[in-house]
């Protein structure tokens, strides 16, 4: 791997990029996504690695907002890509991997006709390696930077202090690489400790993530809420099952993020794998985990205390620190923090005070120093004059038997008040051609349960039945879609 990322290295600067020029990678994980990332930093260039999965329209919009001098795309897979990139401009150049298209630089050809370059390009710790694009929920996506110091950051608090990571593991993460949370799992993570890593070009599902456990025998599995919870149904499910869906024994750490991992859904996966899973949370812009819950002391329903290195508050709307229990808006530091927002100073100012992060999260406390997640700060919803977070609700619902998945959001009534809406996904499938006709009893049970666990003015007016909940492509889920 380090040679080809030499070799990668000095065919991008041949091909013209130089010190401080973006290289767009829009590329499957692959040992070539890895040298192409490598080499473009190793050359003093920024790396900008987009999801490959993604539309045409964010195609062009990548290109237009970060001007990258190179493309590199997979030429089979990917041919929207390269018909958007196919751009008039004598200054940027495209170059495909695992195949050839008109008009385009072949990765295979310059590799084989070049020697990897030895010394790295003489860059220093605070100068930009990469950028990661954000999910892009709340507008158009940006594109945080990170400096080169930051991967040893991470790898040094999360990697090594948290998960104790070893030259014999073998990480395997169902995040992709474009993803800050997937690009430490499967990335610099395992290379930082000379370990191993497994990386899955195609798009997940319960069946895959079985058969590649089974295969490979990873000991450290990275996903997310909604993976987990797709592979606990592929497994409890009356279709056969997939191979290797009963154990996980290979595994000695299964790790979350992304999105609160509901209480429920760790007990029935510890209960069903025998797994505890310890979920945490970071951000694209402090680029990987600042909490997390720590091998045998996980705590349901928390992210955690904090990872070594990371500092956090809680505070008011004024900026006041909040008392334990009580909710409020998390700030967070460490040496992972991003260096701004690509071309977008005003978004920058708004997310930084100082050398704290503002997350846009609602976040509570307990007196111990576990941290408990409410919910997106425009996600959290007013009813009555009181605030009510939807994970909470969601929580309530999915213990119910028959509720596989849950969103909560908030919906005007024709009087202008707030009424809370879930939207669930039945745990049979085949439930959903039956609740047609009589759903009104179905979601009357349903607010009834929640009612025996929450006071009344958080018991969802509306429940509607739905095949699936629209999310991003890290997992996410995408309120907005079903605000609208």
């Amino acid at each position: 791997m380090a040679e080809r990322a030499g070799r990668v290295a000095t065919a991008w600067q041949e091909l013209g990029v130089r010190p401080g020029d973006r290289v767009l990678l829009i590329l499957p994980d692959s040992p070539d996504w890895l040298a192409c990332f490598f080499g473009a930093i190793k050359m003093g260039a920024v790396a900008v690695p987009v999801n490959p999965f993604t539309r045409a329209p964010d195609y062009a919009y990548y290109v237009t907002d970060c001007r990258p001098r190179l493309a590199v795309v997979e030429a089979e897979s990917f041919a929207e890509a390269l018909r958007v990139l196919q751009v008039p401009d004598p200054g940027f150049r495209v170059v495909t991997v695992g195949g050839r298209a008109s008009g385009c630089e072949a990765l295979e050809d310059w590799l084989a006709r070049v020697r990897p370059m030895n010394e790295a390009q003489s860059t220093k710790p605070d100068d930009v390696a990469f950028f990661l694009y954000t999910s892009g929920s709340g507008g158009q996506p940006k594109a945080a930077m990170h400096r080169h110091r930051h991967m040893l950051a991470t790898s040094d608090s999360f990697a090594r202090q948290v998960l104790g990571l070893q030259p014999d593991d073998v990480a395997f993460s169902a995040s992709k690489l474009f993803f800050a949370y997937g690009l430490g799992n499967a990335g610099y993570f395992p290379f930082s400790a000379g370990a191993a890593t497994v990386l899955l070009p195609e798009r997940v599902t319960p069946e895959k993530l079985f058969e590649v456990l089974e295969r490979h025998r990873p000991t450290l599995f990275f996903s997310v809420p909604t993976i987990y919870g797709a592979m606990l149904r592929a497994a409890e499910g009356t279709r056969p099952r997939p191979a290797g869906a009963g154990r996980l024994d290979s595994v000695r750490a299964c790790v979350s993020a992304g999105e609160a991992l509901p209480a429920e859904l760790f007990a029935r996966f510890r209960e069903r794998f025998g797994q505890e899973i310890l979920d945490g949370i970071g951000t694209t812009e402090m680029l990987h985990m600042f909490m997390s819950n720590r091998p045998g002391a996980a705590r349901p329903g928390s992210c955690g205390p904090l990872v070594p290195g990371y500092e956090a508050r809680i505070v008011d709307d004024e900026g006041r620190a909040a008392e334990d229990g009580t909710m409020g808006n998390l700030w967070v530091r460490g040496a992972s923090a991003f260096a701004g927002y690509w071309d977008k100073p005003e978004l920058t100012a708004r997310a930084r005070q100082g050398d704290w992060v503002v997350t846009g999260d609602k976040f509570t406390r307990d007196p111990d120093g576990f941290f408990r997640y409410c919910g997106r700060g425009d996600d959290m919803l007013k009813v009555s004059g009181l605030w009510v977070s939807p994970l909470e609700v969601e929580n309530a619902l999915l213990a119910h038997a028959a509720v596989a998945e849950a969103a909560v959001v908030g919906r005007r009534d024709p009087d202008g008040l707030t009424q809370i809406v879930a939207h669930v996904v039945p745990r049979e499938p085949r439930v959903l051609a039956d609740l047609s006709a009589g759903a009104s009893a179905e979601a009357e049970e349903l607010r009834a349960f929640v009612r025996r666990s929450l006071p009344g003015y958080k018991v969802p007016q509306r429940v509607e039945f739905v095949a699936e909940l629209p999310k991003t492509a890290t997992g996410k889920i995408q309120r907005f879609k079903l605000r609208a």
